[in-house]
């Protein structure tokens, strides 16, 4: 049973994931007692027309993060995307929820954040550990691999009849954003949160990405392979083909995790959060397929 009476407070909520959950969380809780947190003001009118309140807020500025969090209950603290600043705008989040007297905060973490070789486990373990220094009662919701990760790739892979990467056999469990935002939804509004709880969060079924590719070939009605390649030849072929450095070298690490079971998981504890079963990842993939940008 959710809490009506509780004030929450999601940031980045104009982002891919923040988004879902305040639609989400708005299904269980009055949108009145819902606060989006974004950065730039031109985004808060869409979601102003939903209902809830918009405040604006950056994790760069600790004082505009303590007066947003004035009169929150419940913080989702959705984690930055600025990789290599991500503790310090983290612990200045965190900060000013305790300065604000928030008394619970959900943080989106990374799957086994305590044992992932993933180098973006770092930053998820050392933002953990200083929510659990601040004393505020706490969930980790260790987010593993979202679907729309692999299938924003699709039109490449479908024009050129192969799809890259460097995770050899490993097997990725993943669930599309939407039942992650479910399950933050459910946790954040619990009628009494379970405390300083971790979760595990994958879908039920993982696929290899030879099996990926063969799901989209059939879904593309072409043949696309698997193109295995080195963790070293995988970042520069990103690079190559337009991606930043770092994030091309953060790509390719987190493959090379996987390729290891970094991000194969199968306690089904994000199917039972949201009481269903997770998204296909077939489902999620064949969508892609047919979108415009896939054509």
């Amino acid at each position: 049973m959710a809490n009506q009476t509780a004030r929450y407070l999601v940031t980045g909520a104009s982002g891919q994931l923040g988004a879902l959950v305040l639609a989400a969380l708005a299904k269980k809780v009055p949108a009145a007692n819902i606060v989006a947190l974004v950065r730039r003001p031109e985004a808060a009118a869409p979601l102003e027309a939903q209902g809830v309140e918009v405040r604006i807020g950056d994790y760069d500025d600790p004082a505009a993060l303590e007066k947003a969090f004035q009169g929150i209950d419940r913080l989702l603290l959705i984690s930055a995307t600025e990789m290599g600043k991500r503790i310090r705008q983290h612990e200045n989040a965190v900060a000013a929820a305790k300065k604000a007297g928030v008394g619970f905060i959900a943080y989106t973490s990374i799957l086994k954040a305590e044992t992932s070789p993933l180098s973006l486990a770092e930053e998820h373990l050392a933002t953990e550990i200083a929510i659990e220094a601040s004393g505020i009662p706490h969930a980790h919701l260790r987010n593993g691999w979202y679907t729309e990760n692999k299938t924003g790739s699709v039109a490449p892979a479908i024009e050129h009849g192969a799809y890259a990467g460097a995770a050899g056999d490993g097997r990725f469990s993943t669930a599309p954003r939407q039942d992650y935002a479910e399950a933050a939804a459910v946790v954040l509004s619990a009628d009494t949160p379970e405390a300083a709880a971790t979760y595990e969060l994958a879908g039920d079924e993982s696929f290899s990405m030879a099996e990926f590719a063969a799901a989209l070939s059939d879904a593309a009605g072409s043949r696309v392979a698997y193109a295995d390649m080195s963790e070293a030849d995988y970042a520069a072929m990103l690079e190559g083909v337009g991606l930043p450095g770092p994030l091309a070298a953060m790509l390719a690490d987190s493959d090379a995790g996987a390729a290891v079971g970094a991000l194969q998981d199968d306690t089904k504890t994000l199917s039972r959060l949201i009481g269903r079963p997770t998204t296909h990842w077939t489902v999620t993939l064949a969508a892609a397929v047919k979108a415009p940008q896939a054509a």
